[in-house]
């Protein structure tokens, strides 16, 4: 089962987690380049083959043959290209607040400030406000019966030890990429949507249909854009189910 964490969540959010799928199965958690401690190079643009190639990386360096991948929001991309690119190595996804590419696309529109929009701009604007954008980020991904500080804790305490959070990044990187290379995936996918995702609200999870028509869409009810994080003994269930199901 590898894992990757959803910026400005690190792996630290994961510990959880991590615990309750060890029990049954090998996990691998990794920041993908540009979060957490994963410094990208200065040729790595977020794009979606770059993405897939580093989890694939990953495998390949880990002597992993399969996997099953659990990843979250603009990562889900990766790993739906990822199993584009190596059908014969992803047994399953398990995607979290991925819907279709262009209802990413417009979710950008209505919630990424357009100057993370514009490189180069967007990157120092990125870095001068990177705490103030992880704070605030909470607030409005998780239910307003959450409290926001726990999650808040975990991520500022990352970037003050120099973690990344190249939010203009993967914004840009994913924005210059159209739906062509992700249609065709066979990969046994479910989606897990949180509910109570306020920056969400107007997206329709079903969407993720138009890329693999075959997905399962699962409500978390109580939950908000972290589902995995929020609720994880649920999810770990659900994730152990389905890497059994599709061994």
């Amino acid at each position: 089962m590898v894992l990757v964490p959803d910026g400005p969540n690190v792996i630290e959010h994961y510990d959880v987690l991590i615990g309750l799928l060890s029990r049954r199965l090998r996990v691998v958690c990794f920041d993908l380049p540009g979060f957490g401690y994963s410094f990208p190079q200065s040729s790595y643009g977020h794009s979606l083959d770059q993405g897939a190639r580093a989890v694939l990386g990953v495998l390949d360096s880990l002597g992993i043959e399969k996997a099953a991948l659990a990843f979250s929001c603009a990562n889900g991309f990766y790993a739906l290209r990822a199993a584009s690119l190596a059908p014969e190595r992803i047994t399953s996804l398990v995607l979290s607040q991925t819907p279709s590419l262009a209802a990413m696309h417009a979710w950008t529109r209505r919630v990424i400030p357009w100057p993370l929009r514009i490189p180069v701009v967007g990157q120092i604007a990125a870095w001068l406000f990177r705490r103030k954008a992880a704070r605030q980020w909470y607030g409005i991904a998780l239910p307003r019966t959450t409290a926001p500080q726990p999650f808040q804790d975990k991520a500022l305490d990352a970037l003050s030890r120099g973690a990344c959070f190249c939010l203009a990044g993967v914004v840009q990187g994913l924005g210059r990429e159209s739906v062509t290379s992700l249609r065709g995936v066979a990969t046994p996918c479910t989606m897990i949507w949180g509910a109570k995702d306020h920056s969400h609200k107007h997206t329709d999870p079903t969407s993720l249909r138009e890329l693999v028509p075959t997905s399962e869409i699962v409500t978390f009810e109580n939950c908000g854009h972290f589902p995995d994080v929020e609720s994880p003994e649920r999810f770990a269930a659900l994730l152990i189910e389905k890497v059994e199901m599709h061994a």
